[in-house]
């Protein structure tokens, strides 16, 4: 049985860990924990990866990554869980069995198929057990445009598309999908879709080359939300906001493209 000696929101985040510390686990927990949560693991993938790339990935067992999971859920307990990088069907078949299972919390996924270096972190025949098996577990969805399209078969270019997008996704299962429109021109704009009501949330363009981890940090400011109580718009609106000021924090590391920063709040008390 889970204890709750403490009143702090528990986050428990199934994803594959940066060497670099810009996205990934390591993006996460930064996140959870600037956001008053305490984060747990599930890591389901090793990287070795730094500001120019990823250079070799490897997977965990997907027995061991439910074995993390299930002691996490049996002694502390969550109150959201973030899915991120699972890297192969195996794990994301062995991961939703033991969420639907459980049903333990709200269910943040975001559906890491593709590095911002380009390379695949999701292996061909991982997308259709995300579509089919995890996507209709999720609380909210957080897809980018090149993965939306990569769930769909097309391209998104437009905001139009993008809300097309956003209630197909919606018809393979999610509660609600949030399409990242940070790929198109203009304004950052980003699409929620509750199945009922559209949604937009708007920020000013950061021009930065150092925005590693962002899809990371988005949806893990979510999963800190939920956790806590909050709605899902509110959820929504309150990760924009931070992810916004995490990109025009970000950190000019490497010889690449440097890592947002959700440590900014600590790192502007100083």
């Amino acid at each position: 049985m889970a204890q709750r000696n403490v009143t702090i929101p528990r986050v428990l985040i199934v994803a594959g860990s940066d060497s670099s510390g810009g996205a990934g686990i390591q993006a996460d927990l930064k996140t959870v924990s600037a956001l008053g949560a305490y984060g747990m693991t599930a890591i389901t993938a090793l990287t070795a990866q730094n500001t120019m790339g990823v250079f070799e990935v490897v997977e965990t067992d997907a027995r061991f990554v439910v074995r993390q999971m299930e002691v996490c859920f049996a002694d502390i307990g969550c109150d959201a869980v973030k899915t991120g990088m699972l890297s192969n069907a195996a794990i994301i078949e062995a991961v939703a069995a033991t969420l639907h299972e459980r049903r333990p919390c709200p269910l943040v996924v975001d559906p890491v198929m593709i590095a911002k270096s380009g390379t695949p972190l999701l292996h061909p025949q991982g997308v259709e057990a995300l579509t089919k098996i995890l996507l209709p577990l999720a609380t909210v969805v957080t897809p980018n445009l090149h993965e939306a399209g990569a769930l769909l078969g097309r391209e998104i270019k437009t905001l139009k598309q993008m809300r097309e997008a956003a209630r197909a996704i919606r018809n393979l299962g999610p509660e609600n999908v949030v399409i990242k429109g940070g790929h198109l021109e203009g304004d950052a704009v980003d699409v929620l879709f509750d199945g009922r009501e559209f949604f937009e949330f708007r920020a000013g363009r950061v021009r930065t080359k150092n925005s590693h981890g962002t899809g990371c940090i988005f949806s893990s400011a979510i999963a800190a939300g939920l956790a806590k109580g909050k709605t899902v718009q509110e959820s929504v609106a309150g990760a924009k906001e931070f992810v916004t000021l995490a990109i025009s924090s970000g950190l000019p590391l490497g010889s690449g493209q440097g890592p947002a920063n959700p440590w900014f709040l600590s790192r502007s008390n100083r």
